[in-house]
């Protein structure tokens, strides 16, 4: 990159930087760099646009704030585009990515049958130690980690629930289709948490980067309550949306 005399320093550095982030962009937007791939180590990076490190990192910083790269590890990689549902729309995960021309994907981590606890009993109108069937998934978007999630179900609302097959099928779909259920409504609490090290695994971060938490209650066309989600989003790669209108 060709140098100005006429141009101040720190403005010299702003353009260094700038030219970096543009020339990044526009290889991830041709697809030279596809989306979950690493790019080459910083050092390489500087050597390849003729900056410093320094100048680099902003740029790679500023590119990390439009979620367009993500670290990982001790490098970087191409992040997918931040998703979120439509504001105040119920959807299931498949149906978010089938609304975006996304490949959904996951794995069971864990599946049991267990006893409901009394903060559990409570929120779901069951009696304490009621069977419940409790499930945590990764989720993937074109093979690409998103979120962890943790839902309990009452068994009896959905018996043998926890006899299916759940590693592709939508859990929404099967609660409407085989135990009448749809799926209406939910309150949802959403805060900050930083990533173990059992999530910073999962979801190729490192542990202390930032998580959002989802806490979702969903209830059915009738208001019965039918389940409870714990939904652990990675920061950059989920926005949360909702409309908000002002009191008279």
């Amino acid at each position: 990159m060709a140098e100005r005399p006429d141009v101040h320093p720190l403005d010299r550095l702003q353009l260094r930087y700038q030219h970096v982030r543009e020339e990044l962009e526009a290889e991830i937007e041709r697809g030279r760099r596809p989306v979950g791939s690493r790019l080459p180590p910083e050092r390489a990076l500087a050597e390849h646009f003729g900056v410093s490190r320094v100048t680099l990192r902003r740029a790679l910083d500023e590119l990390a704030r439009a979620g367009a790269v993500a670290r990982s590890g001790m490098g970087w990689i191409v992040a997918s585009p931040a998703i979120g549902e439509p504001p105040n729309v119920l959807m299931s995960f498949s149906e978010m990515a089938a609304s975006r021309g996304l490949n959904p994907g996951g794995h069971v981590l864990d599946r049991r049958q267990r006893p409901a606890t009394i903060d559990e009993a409570e929120v779901l109108g069951l009696a304490p130690g009621a069977p419940l069937f409790e499930l945590e998934r990764l989720r993937l978007l074109d093979d690409v980690p998103i979120l962890i999630d943790r839902t309990r179900i009452p068994l009896s609302l959905a018996p043998g629930l926890e006899e299916l097959d759940l590693e592709e099928q939508s859990l929404y779909e099967v609660l409407e289709q085989r135990f009448g259920m749809r799926p209406t409504r939910a309150r949802l609490t959403v805060e900050a948490i930083p990533a173990d090290e059992r999530r910073a695994g999962l979801l190729g971060l490192e542990p202390g980067q930032p998580l959002l938490l989802c806490r979702q209650q969903t209830e059915d066309e009738t208001g019965r309550q039918i389940e409870l989600c714990d939904m652990i989003y990675r920061g950059d790669r989920y926005r949360f949306r909702a409309t908000l209108e002002r009191g008279s």
